[in-house]
């Protein structure tokens, strides 16, 4: 083939590359845009909606602890209550157990301040030192009120291998109305008596004598305690009035106790989960509904007794 022949193939097949890829640039590419269905808004609850569940809330103007002021005309002091209510509320899934635990318990604690002369506002304490369980500190309080071991023995509480009555709620309630009742004797009111349990009366005693004030709300404290007398003051304003917080329990969501009956026993019990089985009951029921008992026997001075609950 002649070389005139080759130079005028070559330029067909590229003239013919040429109009391929401008056919293909202009060609329209395919949509990558996502269609989506039209759907109609749904109304929905104002306690469900979304932007109401970041809102802010509402503080009281006027607040009391046991009836003493609490001066929230200070900004400091307001800053600080708002601070907790908000961590607490917004902490819901804590909160929503809290409402429903305090059923079981509350009742009676409020029962036995009043009887022995303490606020009830003192509650809220319970509250804030073990969320009404039956918890463990690492520094060693144990039990609804977080007593210490020395401070349990102090104000009459068995504490030995196999009996721990900070872990009995009654006991261990009276114990804490005694200490309360000492405090205030010390201090004069309610909210350092609230502080001091936090801190000791003898730590609480001393920053006041090094800062010139006795009001809590003038002292400057350790950051522990200097929130501490405000996490009690949230959850009374929380659980006085939890529908204006987004909680709306009903009756029948709060838990409640069964029917218990009361065994007196005074003398060994060599095998607990024996004697619950013979008293109709198991040893899971009986740790439930007396932590106190520590171990799986029980040793009973003479002279002593002891009431053991199991469900009726």
């Amino acid at each position: 083939m002649s070389k005139p022949h080759l130079i005028l193939i070559y330029t067909l097949l590229t003239a013919s590359l040429v109009l391929a890829a401008l056919a293909y640039w202009k060609a329209p590419l395919p949509s990558t845009t996502t269609e989506y269905i039209a759907v109609e808004p749904v109304d929905m609850p104002p306690q469900m909606s979304f932007r109401d569940s970041i809102r802010l809330f509402d503080i009281p103007k006027d607040l009391d602890f046991a009836g003493e002021k609490v001066p929230l005309e200070n900004g400091d002091i307001l800053e600080r209550l708002e601070r907790e209510i908000y961590v607490n509320a917004y902490w819901e899934s804590n909160m929503i157990l809290l409402l429903k635990r305090s059923a079981k318990y509350l009742p009676e604690i409020e029962r036995m301040l009043k009887e022995n002369g303490i606020p009830d506002d003192f509650k809220y304490l319970a509250i804030a030192e073990s969320a009404l369980m039956n918890v463990g500190s690492p520094a060693g309080a144990r039990g609804f009120w977080q007593i210490l071991e020395s401070t349990g023995k102090e104000y009459g509480l068995e504490i030995s291998k196999d009996v721990d009555e900070r872990y009995h709620f009654e006991k261990s309630t009276l114990a804490a109305a005694k200490y309360f009742k000492k405090a205030h004797a010390k201090f004069g009111d309610w909210t350092a008596v609230a502080a001091s349990y936090n801190m000791g009366q003898t730590g609480f005693s001393k920053r006041q004598q090094e800062q010139l004030h006795r009001n809590f709300y003038e002292m400057y404290l350790n950051d522990e305690t200097s929130r501490y007398l405000f996490r009690i003051l949230a959850f009374k304003v929380i659980f006085e009035n939890p529908g204006s917080f987004g909680y709306h329990l009903r009756p029948s969501d709060y838990y409640k106790n069964p029917p218990l009956k009361s065994i007196r026993v005074d003398s060994d019990i060599k095998d607990l989960p024996k004697w619950a089985k013979d008293h109709g009951s198991s040893y899971k029921e009986l740790k439930l509904y007396n932590p106190w008992l520590r171990e799986r026997d029980l040793n009973v001075k003479r002279g002593k007794t002891y009431e053991i609950q199991l469900p009726e």
